[in-house]
């Protein structure tokens, strides 16, 4: 599984082009702003897109649903609790298959309530759930600093340390992590009771 991580627009946000380099087929994760790179990408590597995935419904990651929905004639995959246009609703525990690849389904709320995280291949795309060297904001709509204490730490918090960590935006020191490397340096992955998580994030 080959991972194109593609900075994009004025928030820093990840475009992700994952491939399945058995066979060439690929996804398309949360394509906003410079879609032409995208495009370049995907014609370069002439590769198959089976799929575009967004991690949340916020604007910067679903702006470039359409047109790629329309140029790559794919499906558009969203949290069964989105409310924006989508083709396929997925849940917690679903795969997302693509050539001889899968990347598992994790509902993670908190920082929206449709959010996931996408596993597999040794990688986890963690959307606005977790970035390097911290995590996405709980003050928008549909947002819950309970629910994101539980998903870092009931769900990302148990998993392989040495899952690759691609997130939703280029916020941290580096463009990549490791769930390890962020138990061990991100302040919010910090063990802590749930009053004391609340107390921190404000």
């Amino acid at each position: 599984m080959k991972v194109h991580q593609i900075q994009v627009g004025n928030m820093q946000n990840f475009s992700y082009i994952v491939e399945d380099e058995d066979t060439g087929d690929a996804i398309i994760i949360d394509p906003s702003w410079e879609l032409v790179e995208l495009e370049m990408i995907i014609k370069r590597n002439n590769l198959k897109v089976k799929y575009i995935v967004n991690t949340h419904h916020h604007f910067d990651h679903t702006l470039g649903n359409e047109a790629m929905a329309k140029s790559t004639k794919s499906p558009i995959i969203q949290h069964e609790f989105s409310e924006l246009p989508h083709d396929i609703s997925v849940k917690d525990g679903d795969f997302i298959e693509f050539g001889n690849s899968k990347l598992k389904v994790l509902h993670t709320p908190g920082h929206s309530k449709d959010s996931i995280c996408l596993i597999g291949d040794g990688k986890i795309f963690s959307g606005d759930t977790l970035f390097v060297g911290n995590c996405g904001r709980i003050d928008l709509p549909g947002g819950s600093v309970q629910d994101l204490y539980h998903s870092l730490f009931d769900v990302l918090y148990s998993l392989d340390d040495n899952l690759v960590l691609y997130s939703g935006h280029n916020y941290g020191p580096s463009e990549v992590s490791t769930i390890g490397q962020e138990k061990i340096t991100n302040h919010v992955m910090q063990k802590r009771t749930e009053q004391q998580f609340i107390d921190m994030m404000g």
